[in-house]
């Protein structure tokens, strides 16, 4: 598994498409996908969408870095970083910047590579 995290708009779809050699149709959009698609896509992006998503329709993310290893270990999630800005007042919200940070961090344990990309420039800050 590999994990590129960034801010948004900061070009991880493209940097991913340029530097594994995907093309837009190998790509999943987490706004779309519904839950076990994670374990089937080869490139799932806006992950920080599916987990919105998958919050709202109350899925059972436990475990799910460990399921995405054990019935997809090649995928590669992005995600933006949400945990830079103000602090949400609804609760909701705040619910979901707090499990998408626990999720990707959850992810980049397990995942062999985890790239930030920022404007573009992906920076690899592991690579087991």
């Amino acid at each position: 598994m590999k994990l590129i995290i960034g801010g948004a708009f900061q070009e991880k779809k493209e940097y991913v498409k340029e530097k594994f050699s995907f093309s837009e149709e190998q790509m999943t959009d987490g706004k779309n996908a519904e839950y076990d698609d994670i374990f089937h896509c080869t490139c799932l992006y806006h992950f920080h969408e599916w987990v919105k998503k998958g919050l709202e329709k109350e899925w059972d993310f436990e475990n799910l870095a460990e399921k995405i290893q054990e019935k997809n270990p090649d995928l590669i999630v992005i995600s933006n970083e949400l945990g830079y800005g103000v602090v949400p007042i609804d609760a909701f919200d705040r619910k979901y910047r707090e499990s998408t940070g626990r999720l990707c961090t959850q992810l980049a344990a397990k995942s062999r590579q985890v790239i930030r990309v920022v404007c573009g420039l992906g920076m690899v800050i592991k690579d087991a």
